[in-house]
């Protein structure tokens, strides 16, 4: 049996009085592309959070690679590449000198950072920007950026917190199609956490995250015949409007 690219097990968050995320329960399969759709203030970024170790995990577990997180974070937090919605290079250094960085972060050695930004930055289109600083690059550029970086050492799973929020219509097309790319070409699995419905493809497995609470997972088809709706965005409304039903009720 495989061991699962993520796990969450009854996990809950809260603010204060405010709960976040109210026993979240799922888990992503070895090489998956799964969408984590939900509405702004659903608790995607308040995952991502757990997920980094950004926040501490009040209760529940969470497994990267069948790696408990709160046992065993460096371990389990190498095995993981993160891309934040914020932007998180350095606009004054080079784009080369960001990647050297991180890679210092990871110890990899000089030699062998120079070797694997070169051949990042040539699968994301980048190799003739390594030089130039990060704020004279598009909004696209800098996100393929990012997405490169987070592969510098290597991850088996890749997070991604709204990565398109703020590109227009082609780089969201283009960062959409190198994700996708990475999975069959790295054998990576992914969590791409969004908002808009248009980033789900037939294939994908999907999260629907609703007010910190999981609604629904399964792949689209599953998820199209159970709500009897014709696309994800019919589907997703279907899904949440059922819910808002159930709580006015």
């Amino acid at each position: 049996m495989s061991i699962l690219a993520l796990e969450f097990s009854h996990v809950s968050h809260s603010y204060g009085a405010r709960k976040a995320l109210d026993d979240v329960s799922f888990t992503l399969a070895p090489g998956a592309f799964c969408v984590l759709l939900g509405l702004n203030g659903a608790g995607k970024s308040t995952m991502f959070s757990l997920i980094t170790r950004l926040f501490a995990l009040q209760k529940g577990v969470i497994r990267l690679l069948g790696r408990d997180l709160s046992v065993s974070p460096g371990s389990a937090l190498a095995e993981l590449g993160v891309v934040f919605q914020s932007r998180t290079l350095d606009l004054d250094l080079s784009v080369a000198q960001n990647f050297h960085y991180h890679a210092a972060l990871h110890g990899i050695g000089k030699t062998e950072a120079a070797t694997r930004t070169q051949k990042l930055l040539e699968a994301v289109g980048l190799a003739d920007r390594a030089k130039d600083k990060v704020r004279n690059l598009s909004g696209g550029q800098m996100r393929r950026a990012e997405i490169a970086r987070a592969l510098l050492h290597r991850p088996r799973l890749l997070v991604l917190d709204e990565p398109t929020v703020g590109l227009d219509i082609g780089a969201r097309a283009d960062i959409l199609k190198l994700v996708r790319g990475l999975i069959a070409d790295e054998g990576l699995s992914v969590l791409w956490a969004t908002h808009l419905t248009d980033e789900v493809e037939l294939g994908d497995e999907v999260l629907v995250l609703h007010k910190g609470v999981m609604l629904a997972q399964g792949g689209v088809a599953d998820l199209l015949r159970q709500t009897g709706a014709a696309d994800m965005r019919a589907g997703f409304v279907a899904i949440v409007g059922e819910k808002e039903s159930r709580g006015a009720a």
